[in-house]
């Protein structure tokens, strides 16, 4: 196959049109926006290059700067993609593109007009491009390696179209492309056929890369407060009670709710899942650096703690009973009050296991219920609201 310039297209047009579809379907399954902007950029290549195919065919009547202004549009589409994947908000005077595109349509022809319109084409589609790789420069060292790809492969093709626009100032280089001539239409075509062959496949493996970020976050998450599930949190506790020893105490605190099943039956579920989440977030509000937390389940909570101490231990947990008190009462009036039992456990070895330990902190939780609720039971310490 001859790599003449409607041959490029005509692959061209196929690549696109195959990375527009296949950026559509992985949208329809993980529901990011940043897709949708890349799968429209390509679509958009496609139709510019099906419309600069039909003209070099005989179609005359299609100007190519109409195609050209696509290829603008279709670069500005990833952009956007970029700027979406990146949590990036664009100044508005981007789209000053497309006004820039409008006046050099409106300039007049004459023997510069082709040199004119090619310096602004290849500028209008490299500066779009290299904005979207400098935007994923601060994120490559925590993204995947598609996405430190995407950031080099679009800043490859933005040099390129830099190139491309300073031929103009070597002699003898004015390119009728309204005539579809030159060897750098050709060139351009090979180019853009391969890039758009690499923009596809990193955009592809950084979504994907992303997706499992998500599933394996949300595998790890309880799915109503966003803290660590049991299971995340016996995965990340290895570490942290690796550290105790008897300088470094570790602490382990089992929370629960007293009274919680009168939220439910006097406001509804709904409330009994606003006070499990306003308590996460005091516990989160509260938790000191390197601690770790989680939710067991239904009503019960975790902390654990590296250097503690009982004075520390006591002043979280009363911290925590007190804001908890003033926040349910004023928001649930209940027969009962509604508050919190913490049961503690300070130890200075490493545990057997993580189970272990939360078995010791269920007894000493026991004992705190058993005492009249609403208080702290720490092993020869208890502490009374």
């Amino acid at each position: 196959m001859l790599l003449d310039p409607p041959t490029m297209l005509t692959i061209t047009i196929a690549l696109a049109a195959a990375a527009a579809l296949y950026l559509a379907v992985e949208w329809r399954s993980i529901r990011e926006p940043s897709l949708l902007f890349w799968s429209a950029g390509f679509a958009t290549i496609s139709v510019g290059s099906t419309l600069a195919l039909l003209r070099s065919s005989g179609f005359l009547w299609l100007g190519i700067w109409f195609a050209n202004g696509l290829l603008v549009t279709a670069h500005f589409f990833f952009l956007l993609g970029v700027a979406r994947f990146t949590q990036t908000r664009l100044s508005p005077a981007w789209y000053l593109i497309f006004l820039t595109w409008l006046v050099m349509l409106l300039l007049p022809d004459g023997p510069l007009w082709s040199k004119a319109m090619l310096v602004a084409n290849s500028l209008l589609v490299a500066v779009p491009t290299l904005k979207a790789s400098s935007l994923l420069r601060p994120h490559g060292k925590s993204l995947s390696v598609g996405a430190v790809q995407l950031r080099y492969v679009l800043l490859g093709h933005g040099l390129f179209y830099v190139a491309k626009a300073l031929t103009v100032v070597i002699p003898g280089t004015l390119i009728d492309l309204a005539a579809f001539r030159g060897e750098i239409i050709q060139i351009s075509l090979v180019e853009g056929a391969m890039a758009i062959m690499l923009i596809a496949l990193s955009m592809t493996g950084t979504e994907r890369y992303r997706r499992e970020k998500q599933i394996a976050r949300l595998a790890e998450r309880d799915p109503l407060t966003a803290l660590y599930n049991r299971r995340a949190l016996e995965k990340r506790a290895t570490r942290l009670l690796q550290q105790v020893s008897p300088k470094q105490p570790g602490a382990l605190l089992l929370i629960d709710i007293d009274n919680f099943k009168l939220v439910n039956d006097h406001y509804g579920h709904t409330a009994g899942d606003r006070l499990l989440i306003a308590l996460s977030e005091m516990i989160l509000a509260a938790l000191p650096r390197n601690a770790l937390t989680a939710r067991l389940g239904g009503d019960e909570f975790v902390i654990l703690l590296n250097n503690a101490s009982s004075e520390r231990i006591v002043e979280l947990g009363n911290t925590l009973r007190d804001q908890f008190l003033t926040m349910a009462s004023q928001t649930f009036a209940t027969p009962a009050a509604v508050t919190l039992s913490i049961g503690a456990t300070l130890f200075d070895t490493a545990p057997p296991s993580l189970a272990a330990l939360i078995e010791q902190g269920d007894l000493a939780l026991y004992e705190s219920k058993r005492g009249g609720r609403n208080r702290l039971r720490l092993t020869g310490l208890t502490t009374s609201g």
